[in-house]
């Protein structure tokens, strides 16, 4: 396999188009949905963008915040973390991305996962507690 996984998934065009298809499963999956009610949907996928692009070898830089940090107090139960998971590999399957880049791009992410869950609950459906703080719109 040559090229970075950035290369292999199409760059960051290719990049744009699933994270906005993976947002868009997002906010209608009810798994899920209720954690991303007070979130700006721009700056989520202008991050969500420019950290996988990062991740994979690609030239961008995320400026955003940790992931414990833009998580804090959101309640996310490992359920939720794996409902999202769920989105991501059939938005992957919808664009007919390798199993091979697919599994590099899942253990990536697998890392956050410890950043990103604060309630250890296979619950999901969970409401977004009114102490979290959604970060400002870019």
């Amino acid at each position: 396999m040559n090229g970075s996984l950035y290369e292999r998934l199409g760059g960051v065009d290719a990049i744009t188009a699933v994270v906005r298809a993976v947002v868009d499963r997002q906010m209608k999956d009810d798994r899920i949905n209720q954690k991303f009610a007070r979130t700006n949907v721009d700056r989520l996928m202008k991050e969500f963008v420019d950290l996988i692009c990062q991740a994979t070898g690609g030239p961008c830089t995320y400026t955003g915040r940790d992931m414990t940090e833009a998580h804090h107090d959101m309640g996310v139960t490992s359920g939720e973390f794996q409902a999202f998971v769920e989105d991501v590999v059939a938005v992957l399957d919808d664009f007919k991305v390798g199993k091979a880049e697919q599994d590099e791009l899942l253990n990536l992410l697998a890392p956050l996962r410890g950043e990103i869950v604060e309630v250890d609950s296979s619950q999901v459906a969970t409401p977004l507690p009114s102490a979290f703080m959604a970060a400002p719109a870019l």
